[in-house]
């Protein structure tokens, strides 16, 4: 479990692509890695990772074909920046809201403009998710926790503070640009409940 509270902006070092198995990517990292265990989870642009090598400064993650295929790290190449979220420990502030690193669906940003020192996003979220997304609701983008302002049928809009924009990848985001959605895990189970009704 995470919150969306990123405390590291990584780098993709190198990618070894799979032919037949799991594509390898190796993440540089500010991290302590005395600290990160083999087999620990850390969230990558929202997707829930194993750790399975440790090196000096970075570390190295497997990633099946499914999840290239359903998120956007098929896209990633060497120098990519990277959204890092080590798992919540018990007693750890919830400075976001729960994020599970299952993301649900690809979102694209429609638009930026400036907002005084902030920016201004709209997503266009796939057709299937639009309905769980609400104003003043939470959801994570790229791993990044983030409240809802307005929505309008799929597309909805993020305001991004210049910290946001420094401390993640949003700083560096384009028109055009994917980026992976994991919708409010309280949205998702209303739904459901709705759904037997």
């Amino acid at each position: 479990m995470f919150t969306g509270i990123v405390t590291d902006l990584g780098e993709v070092r190198r990618v070894v692509r799979g032919q037949g198995r799991e594509t390898r990517f190796e993440i540089a990292t500010s991290y302590d890695l005395a600290t990160i265990a083999v087999g620990a989870s850390i969230a990558h642009n929202g997707v829930c990772l194993t750790i399975v090598e440790c090196g000096a400064g970075w570390y190295a993650v497997e990633v099946s074909a499914e999840t290239l295929s359903k998120t956007t790290l098929g896209e990633w190449s060497e120098g990519a920046r990277v959204n890092l979220e080590r798992a919540l420990k018990v007693g750890d502030e919830l400075g976001g809201h729960i994020v599970s690193g299952h993301v649900d669906g690809v979102a694209r940003v429609a638009s930026i403009r400036p907002d005084n020192q902030s920016l201004r996003f709209t997503f266009e979220s796939p057709v299937d998710l639009a309905r769980f997304v609400a104003p003043k609701g939470s959801v994570a983008l790229d791993g990044v926790s983030l409240t809802v302002n307005e929505v309008d049928g799929c597309r909805f809009g993020i305001n991004v503070i210049p910290h946001t924009q420094a401390a993640t990848t949003f700083g560096t985001l384009k028109e055009g640009d994917r980026v992976n959605m994991e919708i409010d895990m309280l949205a998702r189970y209303v739904a459901r409940l709705l759904e037997k009704e």
